[in-house]
């Protein structure tokens, strides 16, 4: 059983989220949460809680079953881009600049080795 977790409009570039998200991909939960703790990575905050959320999702879409005994692994982990704040920032000679604040949203699905019986 799998269970997904999404976060949309996270305010970082997709570049950047990119960078840390393949580091965990295919881990274990575990190993996972242990890289992103040690990861100096803003992104890594964010990926954190966002792992947790779907730990918590397929705990509770899985009616009550520990995630700790089923051994969890991250099975799709992807950043797509999102959104941009266009802003424009006064350049010499009476130009201007175009500043581009990006966002991303990213979707980690987790699933179980151990099959339940249910």
């Amino acid at each position: 059983m799998e269970a997904v977790a999404r976060l949309r409009n996270c305010p970082m570039s997709a570049r950047k989220m990119r960078l840390v998200v393949d580091n965990i991909r295919g881990k274990s939960v575990e190993d996972a949460l242990n890289i992103l703790k040690y990861t100096n990575k803003e992104a890594a905050v964010w990926l954190e809680k966002l792992v947790l959320s779907a730990i918590s999702n397929w705990e509770q879409k899985s009616e009550g079953f520990s995630a700790d005994e089923h051994g969890l692994f991250i099975k799709r982990a992807f950043v797509d881009g999102g959104p941009m704040l266009k802003r424009f920032r006064p350049a010499p000679h009476g130009r201007a600049n175009r500043i581009r604040k990006r966002m991303n949203h990213v979707t980690i699905v987790v699933e179980n080795k151990i099959l339940t019986e249910a």
